[in-house]
């Protein structure tokens, strides 16, 4: 449940709450009609800071009747992702005292008052929410309300809030641990969630895997003892959309390695390995809520990596459903398998895009660190396209090549393809190339979600789990695609 939300177009001079956000633009003087004014003047003078310097560094005092106030100024001049880390450090000033109620005050013109407001607002959303907690004694209190002060724009905060909701559920998803999201339970919450929002829903079961020759899917399926995988299908329309998406996310709920096991250091973790399909999951929540004018196709690819008897093995020669043959070279490398068997089905479909998002190797967390996750595609104006909307969005994306030259390293002797090398070299570049097979020559992004955790929060999210990629599949839905 996310915060009620009070507008107001004045400017209160005194606390309207125990908790006040004040931004304003960046400027060498401090505005006139600055709240509690003398207050912050004294604050920078004991602390040997010139107002302007409130665009680096955030400050918050105590007023007389023991509330709390944080400062802060806004380089509107600098990129989205800039401006969301200057509002989330200086929200979490406030929200770590858990409040239940929160004003936030801007200021400046209307353009910088509407972008401060939609940061704040947004940022108090994402960041004042509950999320799964375990402990027994847990300090969790989520913020309740909400009181905007210097911008009244209802719509302003329609489709924002839809985005909150899409991001919180991908999050939720993440953190869960992996007892309590087996394959059947998670199927079981998007078989509830799906009739709450009225989405048309079609699983394919092992069963019915097997009978299409879905063996890509099934080989990393089949090790384990429930046989409770599926590539989950779920459909959003619109009476008015003109193009249609695939989105296609890598649903491992927890990843052994299989046979090639995981060590410890490792396998910590890799119930997190199903983020790509709640990345997915949150864009379709978000479009779905906020009846955006496009027709969704998701594609779920839910499963388990373990190791036991039936479990694949290196040197397995599988067929895919195309009736691509692959020579199984790793068991870690399964995301590939799941997603190859799921691009087929998605490509079938014929939609006019389709993008899928996996945590799908650790060559690109190398290559990038946990700030930037990797895109990669087969149509150079959709990468830009994609570049474009990290910027806009706050979810930065570097694209990687595709180049034909890299495909020698998965000629295989025995099969039409190897699944991946065992040197690893390039393997997010290898990985791609791999999924390239299966789109059918579809406009294609793969996202390798290298960002899909950063310790110390990332953007406008203060938690590690930050459900990167919903804010940037929004950004991409909200403008049609170029003609073919």
């Amino acid at each position: 449940m996310l915060a009620q939300l009070s507008l107001s177009p004045a400017t209160p001079h005194d606390p309207v709450s125990q908790h006040m956000l004040i931004l304003l633009p960046k400027e060498k003087k401090l505005p006139r009609n600055l709240p509690q004014d003398t207050l912050l003047k004294a604050v920078l003078a004991r602390r040997g800071l010139k107002p302007d310097e409130l665009a680096s560094t955030p400050v918050s005092a105590n007023t007389p009747s023991g509330g709390l106030i944080t400062w802060a100024m806004l380089d509107f001049s600098r990129e989205i992702f800039s401006l969301q880390t200057q509002v989330r450090k200086a929200l979490q000033l406030l929200l770590e005292e858990k409040p239940k109620n929160l004003a936030i005050v801007v200021l400046g013109e209307p353009d910088q008052r509407r972008q401060a407001a939609k940061l704040a607002v947004y940022a108090s959303w994402v960041n004042g929410s509950l999320l799964p907690d375990h402990k027994k004694k847990s300090d969790q209190k989520p913020l309740q309300n909400i009181e905007l002060y210097g911008f009244d724009d209802k719509l302003a905060f329609v489709s924002l809030k839809a985005q909150a909701e899409g991001s919180l559920l991908c999050r939720e998803l993440t953190i869960l641990p992996p007892n309590e999201l087996t394959p059947t339970q998670y199927r079981a919450r998007i078989k509830k969630l799906a009739k709450e929002q009225g989405w048309e829903q079609n699983d394919y079961d092992l069963k019915k895997l097997r009978k299409l020759g879905a063996g890509a899917f099934v080989a990393v399926a089949q090790g384990s003892e429930d046989e409770d995988a599926a590539i989950v299908h779920l459909r959003y329309t619109h009476p008015e959309a003109r193009q249609t998406i695939g989105l296609v996310g890598k649903g491992i709920c927890f990843d052994t390695g299989g046979h090639n096991l995981k060590p410890a250091r490792y396998m910590h973790g890799m119930h997190e390995d199903m983020n790509g399909s709640a990345v997915a999951l949150g864009i379709l929540l978000a479009a779905s809520k906020n009846a955006m004018m496009v027709n969704i196709d998701c594609w779920l690819a839910i499963a388990q990596n373990h190791i036991s008897p039936k479990a694949y093995k290196q040197n397995d020669i599988v067929t895919a459903l195309n009736g691509t043959t692959i020579e199984i070279i790793h068991t870690d490398a399964e995301g590939r398998m799941v997603l190859a068997d799921a691009l087929t089905l998605a490509s079938r479909a014929k939609p006019d895009l389709i993008i899928d998002f996996a945590t799908l190797t650790g060559s690109m967390a190398m290559a990038l660190g946990a700030r930037y996750s990797g895109v990669l595609g087969n149509r150079d104006e959709l990468l830009q396209r994609a570049i474009r909307a990290g910027k806009d969005s706050g979810e930065r994306l570097c694209s990687f090549p595709l180049d034909e030259d890299y495909e020698a390293a998965l000629d295989s002797k025995v099969a039409d393809i190897k699944q991946c090398t065992l040197d690893g070299e390039a393997d997010h570049i290898l990985a791609a190339l791999f999924l390239k097979r299966f789109v059918d020559n579809i406009p294609w992004l793969h996202i390798d979600l290298s960002s899909s955790r950063c310790e110390g929060g990332l953007g406008i999210v203060t938690g590690e789990v930050n459900g990167f990629g919903v804010a940037w599949g929004l950004q991409m839905l909200e403008k049609p695609l170029p003609a073919s």
